[in-house]
């Protein structure tokens, strides 16, 4: 089953899930607010996507973080950031068959729908 990570009140996640459903194909949606990921899921996420892609560099939550802090996070600090604060991560975050991918593209998501039926 395709599963999708983000925040519902999200327009890219709202986008996300009615292109899903207008293919009528069954996901799993989980919500950063409802559902934090933990380290080892980001972690696990890190195997295939550097923290950069993973860190939503374009949002609010980013730009509230120090100046400081952005010039000089690492890795490590970008897991503990998006612990505390998931509205950091990308979204959408899809997982399917253990491989992971951000950001709305639907060429991707045709991909992962032929893939699923």
């Amino acid at each position: 089953m395709i599963r999708i990570y983000g925040i519902r009140n999200c327009d890219t996640i709202k986008k996300t899930l009615a292109w899903f459903a207008d293919q009528q194909l069954e996901i799993e949606f989980v919500d950063y607010k409802k559902t934090p990921p933990d380290e080892a899921l980001l972690r696990t996420w890190l195997t295939q996507l550097d923290w950069e892609q993973l860190v939503n560099k374009r949002g609010t939550s980013w730009r509230k973080l120090p100046q400081e802090q952005r010039d000089t996070l690492t890795e490590a600090g970008a897991i503990e950031q998006m612990i505390a604060n998931p509205s950091l991560i990308k979204r959408p975050l899809v997982e399917y068959q253990g491989s992971v991918s951000v950001g709305f593209d639907e060429a991707h998501f045709a991909h992962l729908a032929a893939r699923a039926r």
